[in-house]
């Protein structure tokens, strides 16, 4: 069963992952809430949920500006070609929907099947913000609370440079 942003949020106070959590109307893509990150210190982000055609699953969360050539990626992190992962895929690794995407739906992979790429300039952030599981909030932690979470959760990211699109450090 997944967690709910209220157990999340537990689990973050549980593990020593200091957040402040701003509730908002539900945001659906990155274009979207500008008025509502600009009120929100720290880098924003966007998730994309994919699929490679050998059947790996991929989380990539990058700063909200960043450009993701999806025709190069794969060439990048080692992976098939790339491919948007479908909405019930989503639910059942991640336990959330579309829109909802966030590096903090690792805590429910369980199964460990998703492989996890994070953007260098998140890596390097003070402050990051990803949506609780839900996209009618969002939750800034620091990086290295992100990092405390991450290996709470056994996850060891891959950090690649969107910009040079380039390896950084593999997990």
């Amino acid at each position: 069963m997944a967690m709910t942003r209220d157990e999340l949020l537990a689990y973050f106070d549980e593990i020593g992952v200091r957040h402040a959590t701003f509730d908002h109307p539900a945001v659906f893509r990155v274009e979207e809430g500008e008025e509502i990150k600009a009120r929100i210190p720290g880098a924003h982000t966007k998730n994309l949920f994919l699929k490679d055609a050998k059947g790996q699953l991929w989380l990539i969360s990058a700063e909200g500006h960043a450009v993701i050539d999806l025709k190069r990626l794969h060439q990048v992190i080692g992976s098939a070609r790339l491919s948007f992962g479908n909405a019930e895929l989503m639910e059942e690794t991640l336990g959330v929907t579309p829109g909802s995407v966030t590096a903090f739906a690792l805590v429910n992979d369980r199964a460990r099947r998703v492989r996890f790429v994070l953007d260098r300039t998140l890596a390097e952030a003070e402050l990051v913000n990803f949506h609780p599981l839900t996209n009618t909030a969002t939750t800034t932690v620091s990086g290295a609370d992100l990092r405390r979470f991450l290996a709470a959760i056994g996850v060891e990211p891959m950090v690649v440079d969107f910009q040079a699109m380039a390896v950084v450090e593999n997990a």
